[in-house]
């Protein structure tokens, strides 16, 4: 079949968050034979990246779009709308079989292309957007605002009649439940790593002095009070710990760097810049502790978070706030300790792990990077994913 990919993030390479997911996708796609026609804003050198992955671009490039860039969230509104035009003037001289959206933004368009297009439709939903905005200062986002919004993100797949969704949680997937979608018609595939990236690393920085770890996008949500509080107690019982954050320095990094060591005498933090998706697993290899202390919101609840996944991949134990996914998938998991949503907690459960005798957590390393091998390489993710997108195509064939 002849597929419109959409995406509201540029493809190649992974600027971090879910935006390494699409890549494995039309990679399984191509595998399996089908064209796939990539509706996505520009990046650099298109060419190679056409011939690497066997697709047909189709790039915005009214405006820079990306997860650092400027305004991005009145982009963001704007953005499908573009799209949509986009792929109805490639569907006047192409004949497409599908369209798949990844993320809610172009859940938007597709939505509005179902109508206008008469194609199946299939909603790949990698968080709840909306929700992660609870956390946001209510003079930039009112809470009867943020609620708005939230009900018209899990109203998308209603509203457009889509054939299919795919979820990153099965959290989310029971929001959209509630929502009024059909369960049936729901497939939660969770959020993979690239094993191969992310090999089992047992050179872990043991000694002293240790390294407690946290990479990624760094919004708000990420980085908050519980976060503060956890490096504030760490460091008065072992002040030789050494925090590491690694990621582009976006606004909430540094402000949260600078009330650090306004706060806490003598921490020692190091923000390492962004490092790509490729060269993370370097970085873990650095380190004794990977955290998630992430803010509560329904965003994060809903959320199958990255760096668990990759943390556990390369064997390294795992702090996290007792996020609902989290706990769902991962609450039976011994390498991965949640803590309450309050930073004493969360920095009992550091301490709890580097306290921990290092031959046990090597093994409790071992063991759940052979379950998060077997279960979330994108490999096997993308196979479950377009096992569903195919039997879509094929019903609506059909009908």
């Amino acid at each position: 079949m002849r597929l419109a990919f959409l995406t509201h993030e540029p493809f190649y390479p992974p600027s971090g968050g879910g935006s390494a997911e699409a890549a494995y996708l039309v990679q399984e796609l191509v595998r399996r034979g089908h064209q796939v026609h990539l509706f996505c804003p520009r990046f650099p050198d298109p060419d190679p990246v056409k011939r690497k992955f066997g697709v047909e671009l189709e790039l915005f490039s009214a405006w820079e779009m990306g997860r650092y860039t400027a305004l991005r969230n009145f982009k963001y509104l704007a953005y499908p709308f573009f799209l949509q035009r986009m792929v109805e003037r490639a569907a006047q001289r192409l004949k497409f079989d599908l369209v798949f959206s990844q993320h809610a933004i172009s859940a938007v368009a597709a939505g509005r292309l179902k109508r206008k297009l008469r194609l199946p439709v299939v909603m790949n939903f990698l968080d709840y957007l909306t929700g992660f905005m609870e956390t946001w200062p209510r003079y930039v986002a009112p809470r009867w605002f943020i609620q708005a919004l939230e009900r018209f993100e899990l109203s998308l797949p209603l509203r457009h009649r889509a054939d299919g969704v795919l979820t990153v949680s099965d959290t989310l997937a029971d929001c959209f439940v509630r929502s009024g979608y059909p369960r049936e018609r729901i497939l939660p595939i969770y959020y993979g790593y690239d094993a191969k990236l992310f090999p089992l690393c047992e050179a872990f920085a043991w000694t002293n002095p240790p390294v407690v770890l946290m990479h990624g996008s760094f919004d708000r949500h990420h980085l908050g009070t519980i976060a503060l509080d956890a490096l504030s107690c760490l460091a008065r019982v072992k002040p030789e710990v050494k925090f590491k954050f690694v990621g582009k320095p976006t606004p909430a990094l540094i402000k949260f760097r600078q009330r650090a060591r306004a706060t806490i005498p003598g921490l020692q933090i190091e923000c390492a810049g962004f490092v790509p998706y490729a060269e993370m697993a370097a970085q873990l290899a650095s380190a004794s502790v990977g955290i998630v202390p992430y803010q509560e919101s329904t965003g994060t609840h809903c959320a199958f978070v990255a760096k668990i996944v990759e943390y556990l991949g390369a064997g390294l134990p795992v702090v996290s706030t007792p996020l609902d996914s989290a706990r769902r998938y991962f609450g039976n998991e011994p390498a991965v300790r949640f803590s309450q949503f309050d930073g004493a907690s969360f920095g009992r459960q550091i301490l709890s792990w580097l306290e921990e005798p290092l031959e046990h957590r090597r093994s409790l390393g071992r063991a759940a990077s052979r379950r998060v091998q077997s279960e979330l390489d994108w490999g096997v993710i993308g196979k479950k994913a377009i096992d569903f997108v195919e039997r879509i195509q094929q019903q609506q064939g059909r009908t």
